[in-house]
């Protein structure tokens, strides 16, 4: 409890009109007596006539898991023992770093209600478990002479994992269905280096196809037809630099990342391929060998859920020399990392350069919208003119550093955060249609 404005309003105008009084009158001891006495009275009759914070019972309902960058309900129950409610309260809840509830405005209710549900929402911003530690409402007192607050200690988690809606809602596995049963895997057929069956060769049909030693065993035209080749080495490499811990749309680039190899995780397993894991910084960090996709799916969420951004600068040269001699056979390394200007890509493209020559390297970046929106400002004044130079200025040495990437054989992918996994699985698939690997 803590006095209000009023109070301290008339506090102060009780003790100026004290000094007044003693100025101007010489026994002024009865008067100045009943004026604070009737203040006094005034507020013990203002706390007895206010809710009282032990006839108030709170209850909060959490689920126990949710994902990164989503919302989860959170329902707060209020009810009076005896009397009602206040009509008008805040309501703050203390809580772990990379939680977010959403109570900002004053909540107002009825008057003489006696209970009320507060159905809100917990946004998830960071992995981990976090904790709920203390509930705390604060409202006026019947005559607006305090400011009382009711505090509740809360003994709550919430276990914070990477995003892998896309995977339990089937939109990944909707998104390889093409390659697998549909369209793409027809075109495949007869292009591919993997054998997939024989069958009668029919006018159109490429010549070169026919098994010559199987026509002559058949007494027929026999046609060998192929498809993609499977088993493929999958490796999504993370950067847990410092340059990964910015924050866009309210996650991370590494919460971004972490959801989008994930998904390419089991991408994988669905093509047939198998996936490993691999992250550094300053230093390397665990390396999981390739193994069947889903095998390796629940691993490699394990691992990527511990997983946090470091304060120092990382270390590409340590870092991916380290993954190339780990490596034996030939394998797409989808990197994720991020970089500020083409002076400090450097390294970055020095060692990319030398991992291509035994791999196909295809390199993840994301692109801050923010940037776009400086470099195209709306209003035209000195200070959106600099800021539009300099945003311009950012995206070009960006677009260099890509440029030459590519020149390279690097594959390269800028995607913005929200298009990030979709983006990174059609450019899996068509790495298996062309069969670059």
């Amino acid at each position: 409890m803590r006095p209000s404005r009023i109070f301290i309003t008339i506090v102060i105008v009780l003790t100026g009109l004290t000094v007044l009084l003693i100025m101007l009158m010489h026994d002024v001891t009865a008067t100045v007596a009943a004026f604070w006495g009737g203040f006094a009275l005034l507020c013990a009759a203002d706390l007895a006539l206010s809710p009282s914070r032990r006839n108030i019972s709170a209850v909060i309902d959490l689920p126990r898991g949710g994902f990164c960058g989503m919302k989860v309900p959170l329902n707060i129950d209020l009810s009076a023992r005896r009397g009602r409610l206040p009509e008008l309260f805040d309501i703050r809840l203390d809580m772990d770093d990379g939680l977010e509830a959403g109570w900002d405005a004053p909540i107002r209710m009825d008057a003489g209600s006696r209970e009320i549900r507060l159905e809100g929402a917990l946004v998830l911003g960071e992995r981990g478990d976090k904790k709920l530690s203390e509930l705390a409402i604060r409202y006026p007192s019947r005559l607006q002479l305090f400011e009382i607050i009711a505090r509740w200690p809360v003994d709550l988690a919430i276990s914070v994992m990477p995003n892998i809606a896309p995977i339990l809602n089937g939109t990944i596995q909707t998104q390889m269905l093409p390659l697998l049963d549909g369209a793409k895997d027809m075109q495949l057929r007869g292009d591919g280096s993997e054998f997939h069956q024989l069958r009668d060769f029919v006018a159109g049909m490429d010549p070169r196809t026919i098994d010559w030693k199987r026509s002559a065993r058949m007494l027929r035209l026999t046609a060998r037809e192929t498809r993609a080749e499977r088993n493929h080495q999958i490796i999504p490499c993370l950067d847990t630099g410092h340059l990964m811990g910015e924050r866009l749309d309210g996650l991370s680039k590494l919460d971004l990342s972490i959801n989008a190899a994930l998904a390419l995780a089991w991408a994988g397993g669905l093509g047939g391929d198998l996936v490993g894991f691999y992250s550094f910084n300053s230093r390397p960090h665990q390396f999981i060998p390739p193994r069947p996709g889903r095998m390796a799916f629940s691993r490699i969420q394990g691992v990527s859920t511990a997983l946090r951004h470091d304060t120092a600068e990382t270390n590409h040269t340590l870092g991916l020399s380290t993954l190339n001699a780990r490596l034996a056979r030939r394998s797409l390394v989808v990197i994720f990392s991020d970089f500020v200007d083409s002076v400090t890509a450097e390294l970055l493209v020095e060692n990319l350069a030398v991992m291509t020559r035994k791999h196909l390297v295809l390199y993840v970046a994301i692109r801050d919208p923010a940037l776009q929106d400086l470099a195209r400002p709306q209003d035209i004044s000195l200070d959106t003119i600099s800021r539009s130079v300099s945003a311009r200025q950012i995206l070009r040495e960006r677009q260099q550093v890509f440029d030459r990437l590519r020149r390279l054989g690097i594959l390269c992918m800028d995607a913005e955060p929200g298009a990030l996994t979709p983006s990174l699985i059609s450019r899996y698939m068509d790495i298996k249609a062309q069969e670059l690997i």
